[in-house]
């Protein structure tokens, strides 16, 4: 069988959807550098902050991630009315958890920030931050469908030149509020947080502008998109609350382990928070794979053509292996350069060097996991194993280890960062197990 056109698909959809994450882990890099410039409490601060939006990011994730499962099904069977309604509770579900979380951030930030430190000087600016970016979050939300939609579509070149649009915008802000150049006041972290707030509101004004405009076959457009009869919300939500659960999940384990990393003290989160900006890079790749694989199998199983989703899923687990011994030579040499660009201690360099290592040697791993957990299982709607894979992981490998390592062993960070690599391994074996069976190959449109 040849595959020569499916790859170019492949690479259709991972192509725009690696250089969307490139160009948001570029600026995400970017604002922690400039915020870096004012001290490493604030880096610490402002990552502490993240927490909240980077748990209900994974969240609209989750949902959209659930979502693009059917919504790259109907589109390869041709089903728009069934796209639209898709659309429309996955974005009603999305606002009414970013309200509700944006809403405790305003009220109570300092409850957030206080489950990391007890440090004043990270505790202030840390309320200050979440308190003027706390209702940006409604805005994500809705981004967060629409941009899904697109991928689903095969289109994911329009999410990636909104991303491009926004978050440009969102550094320029950074630059002029965070400093104040010219007429613009120094606002220091609060002026991070506005500027951030600012170019969400714009994502979203602009892809609605190509989601109504364009005439996308998800864009609902009368009133029975909202018709979800008990059918739908129980096929939706079989499918597509494992892996908001998933997410979430995951989300909270990466908090879990900021909290035991907290616990070595503010030098170890200022650590941490640089070597994720740096890590998020090397890891573009395997995202974008894992998320074209999740719309290209779906697009093949939704045409009904089983067989050939399960062909070629096999050679594109033999792409993430290679990916990921690519990312693993480029991380562990350039850690160095990287790390000398942040303006702290020697310290906080060595460690944030040593991480950085330590994370490249994860990355074969990091990359198989992606393709199979987030790419091939979910493809065919298999996600409660997806689901259990992650939460085993997490919950009776990593996070359990990373504590017994800093409360009771008493390890540095380095080590501690190092067992975390354990819960990797452990998805690997679940995982792969699950492959095998080849369960998670299911039709979900029409044409079964």
């Amino acid at each position: 069988m040849q595959y020569g056109h499916l790859y170019r698909r492949l690479f259709s959809i991972t192509f725009p959807i690696m250089i969307q994450n490139l160009i948001s882990s570029s600026l995400s890099f970017v604002d922690t550098l400039m915020i870096g410039q004012i001290g490493q409490d604030q880096i610490a601060a402002v990552g502490i902050a993240n927490q909240v939006f980077f748990l209900i990011s994974l969240f609209f994730f989750g949902i959209a991630s659930g979502t693009s499962i059917y919504l790259s099904q109907y589109y390869g069977a041709g089903e728009t009315d069934k796209m639209e309604k898709t659309m429309a509770f996955a974005t009603a579900i999305c606002l009414a958890g970013a309200m509700v979380i944006s809403a405790f951030s305003f009220i109570r930030p300092d409850l957030i920030v206080r489950i990391f430190t007890e440090d004043p000087a990270v505790i202030e600016p840390g309320v200050e931050y979440l308190k003027v970016v706390a209702f940006s979050y409604m805005f994500s939300a809705a981004s967060s469908t629409l941009s899904i939609g697109f991928r689903s579509i095969n289109k994911a070149h329009i999410p990636m030149t909104v991303t491009l649009i926004s978050l440009t915008q969102n550094a320029i802000g950074n630059y002029l509020l965070i400093f104040g150049i010219g007429p613009f006041p120094e606002m220091g972290v609060a002026g991070a947080a506005l500027s951030t707030a600012l170019a969400r509101l714009v994502e979203l004004v602009v892809l609605i502008a190509f989601t109504w405009g364009g005439k996308a076959p998800f864009a609902f457009r009368d009133r029975k998109a909202f018709s979800w009869d008990r059918d739908f919300r129980i096929a939706f939500s079989s499918t597509s609350l494992p892996v908001m659960f998933n997410e979430v999940f995951w989300a909270i384990g990466m908090i879990l382990y900021k909290v035991a990393y907290s616990r070595l003290g503010t030098e170890a989160l200022a650590t941490i928070n640089i070597t994720e900006s740096i890590a998020n890079f090397f890891f573009i790749a395997m995202m974008g794979v894992g998320n074209g694989t999740t719309i290209l199998l779906g697009n093949i199983l939704g045409s009904g053509d089983r067989n050939t989703a399960i062909a070629f899923s096999k050679k594109i687990l033999v792409l993430s292996v290679g990916i990921g011994f690519l990312m693993l030579a480029l991380e562990f040499s350039t850690a160095p350069l990287f790390a000398s660009w942040f303006n702290v201690g020697p310290a906080v360099f060595a460690s944030a060097v040593t991480c950085l290592r330590i994370c490249a040697l994860a990355q074969p791993l990091k990359s198989i996991n992606m393709t199979n957990v987030v790419g091939i299982l979910r493809s065919g709607g298999d996600t409660k194993a997806a689901m259990l894979c992650e939460i085993i992981g997490l919950y009776v490998v990593g996070v359990p280890l990373s504590f017994i390592a800093v409360l009771v062993l008493g390890l540095p960070l380095p080590v501690v960062y190092a067992v975390t690599a354990l819960e990797e391994l452990t998805k690997l074996i679940l995982g792969m197990h699950r492959y095998r069976k080849g369960i998670w190959a299911k039709v979900l449109s029409g044409r079964a």
